[in-house]
């Protein structure tokens, strides 16, 4: 698979079959990309791969804790305020979502579950859960923590698997610590969810959008 087929063919998968990942798989995808670009070389990620019965207990509790409308506490703040541009897109991919589920604006029950679907992660078998460490600046470590996770979705689409970066994954910080060996001096950023896609699942076919290079690049010769 060329480069540019991979970009343009890979998306965001919401359901995943209950299919294992072999860990070999993952870990031959994590010693690729780990050659992903950082500043200065630093490598600032660290990788917590959570598979199996810890990950079911994970989906599990995860799930209960939304569904129960428990506070959440991200490491990270989550974003409040959008610019009009960027919220019309946001709200755009949410209503794609909803209506190939079938899913009505007033169907709160439909909702809740399909939150609940998210929370448990759409079913994958694997989250790989990064970190950086407190001492960084957080917008360079944060920046590499995004381009290698990219290069992690994109050797997953390469071989048939799927991928979702999730801020799901980590509203509740303290129960991922309690199943993980994460330092008390280390920041959860993001967990991405990988497994293999569903390919008849219609939220993982509807017709995806991307802005036009006019909105956002500026030529200036």
């Amino acid at each position: 698979m060329d480069v540019k087929t991979a970009i343009r063919e890979r998306r965001s998968i919401r359901w995943f079959k209950p299919d294992d990942v072999r860990k070999e798989t993952i870990k031959e995808m994590l010693e690729e990309a780990r050659w992903s670009p950082s500043w200065g070389n630093t490598q600032p990620w660290e990788f917590f791969v959570l598979m199996g019965d810890p990950l079911e207990r994970f989906k599990k509790e995860n799930r209960k804790l939304c569904m129960d409308e428990k506070p959440t506490s991200p490491e990270i703040p989550m974003p409040e305020i959008w610019p009009e541009a960027l919220k019309k897109r946001y709200v755009g991919v949410g209503k794609s979502v909803l209506s190939s589920l079938d899913i009505a604006r007033d169907d709160k029950a439909a909702r809740n579950k399909y939150y609940g679907d998210m929370f448990s992660l759409f079913g994958a078998p694997c989250l790989i859960v990064s970190c950086i460490d407190n001492t960084l600046s957080r917008e360079y470590a944060m920046l590499d923590v995004g381009l290698i996770n990219q290069t992690i979705c994109l050797l997953a689409h390469e071989r048939g698997l799927g991928t979702i970066m999730l801020a799901a994954s980590v509203r509740y910080p303290h129960l991922l610590r309690s199943l993980l060996p994460i330092a008390a001096d280390k920041t959860i950023v993001i967990g991405t969810a990988i497994g293999y896609p569903d390919g008849g699942a219609p939220v993982n076919n509807f017709q995806r959008e991307r802005s036009p290079l006019v909105e956002f690049v500026t030529w200036v010769s």
